[in-house]
């Protein structure tokens, strides 16, 4: 499957685990880093309107990232759209190989005054103007 966004993040010293690989839980933070990024380029709505939850996500580890790698790439796109909900997969990239060091799956809540909610028609445009294929 095509992930139509892509941004590329440091791998610190910090990430690391005592084996010297980046530990399993930065990757969550990889992977919201990237969503971030993904929210300002497609959504182009300001911080504060953006009211939304990770409700899940799962990670699978194809191989350990080290700070050798120096920086990866993240691609990510939307793959559904329900009413209150739409997930996205993501994969995380190292090197020119194309073979992601991991594969992720989140589903993501619209909510607001933290109760779940219709996602906004702007958002519903926004997604598929951006990823034609929705």
């Amino acid at each position: 499957m095509e992930l139509p966004f892509e941004t590329e993040l440091q791998v610190r010293f910090r990430d690391l685990d005592t084996l010297g690989h980046v530990n399993n839980a930065v990757y969550a933070t990889y992977l919201e880093q990237a969503r971030l990024r993904y929210f300002d380029r497609v959504l182009d709505v300001p911080w504060e309107e953006r009211e939304m939850v990770l409700a899940s996500q799962s990670v699978e580890f194809a191989r350990p990232l080290t700070l050798d790698d120096g920086t990866i790439r993240v691609a990510c796109g939307v793959t559904d759209i329900g009413g209150s909900s739409f997930r996205m997969r993501s994969r995380v990239l190292a090197g020119d190989d194309g073979d992601p060091a991991a594969t992720a799956d989140g589903t993501i809540v619209a909510v607001a005054g933290g109760e779940p909610r219709e996602i906004p028609e702007s958002w519903r445009e926004r997604f598929v103007e951006f990823e034609p294929g929705l």
